[in-house]
């Protein structure tokens, strides 16, 4: 009999390709969040009820990415963040709601990637960082590219959920 799997275990699957409105901050992610996801958040929500308005198919607004491309290299002070949320690939332009901060629209590239579901606090995530690592590393692959978090639950609830997720390549 093999082991139950359990929701937090890794898993490695295939992702397409994603057009995101996508929006840059740096710094620590309890600042820069509150300063970034207004503009993001009002930008696919302006679409999705402009579509709507015209009569078009409109889409479900999806849980926010956030690409971290350099955390393992500077303080969390210094990060880049590039958060983004999934918008139909028929887009071509997006509304700007907040001044000063651009919301643009970019192909995140995924194929093969590998994921694990973290409960609990964003400052407790590094243990299952480094499951994930060796998860990846166990079956044979390494990371292609940089770290990613799916928020799946609001900053305020009980139980925080986010899918950490790395693209990643057989090892050579």
């Amino acid at each position: 009999m093999s082991p139950r799997k359990l929701k937090t275990d890794p898993v490695i699957l295939e992702m397409p390709d994603q057009k995101m409105a996508v929006v840059r901050g740096k710094g620590a992610p309890d600042k820069v969040f509150s300063q970034i996801f207004p503009a993001l958040f009002g930008s696919v929500y302006t679409l999705k009820f402009d579509l709507l308005k015209k009569g078009l198919e409109s889409f479900k607004v999806s849980c926010p990415r956030a690409r971290y491309p350099d955390a393992h290299l500077y303080p969390k002070d210094e990060w880049v963040i590039i958060a983004g949320i999934p918008v139909p690939e028929n887009i071509t332009s997006l509304p700007q709601k907040e001044p000063g901060t651009e919301v643009k629209l970019e192909t995140w590239e995924y194929g093969t990637v590998a994921q694990i579901l973290h409960l609990g606090s964003y400052d407790q995530e590094m243990e299952s960082v480094e499951r994930l690592h060796r998860f990846i590393a166990a079956n044979g692959y390494e990371i292609s590219g940089p770290h990613e978090e799916e928020y799946q639950s609001k900053p305020d609830a009980k139980v925080l959920k986010t899918l950490i997720r790395y693209q990643i390549k057989k090892q050579k």
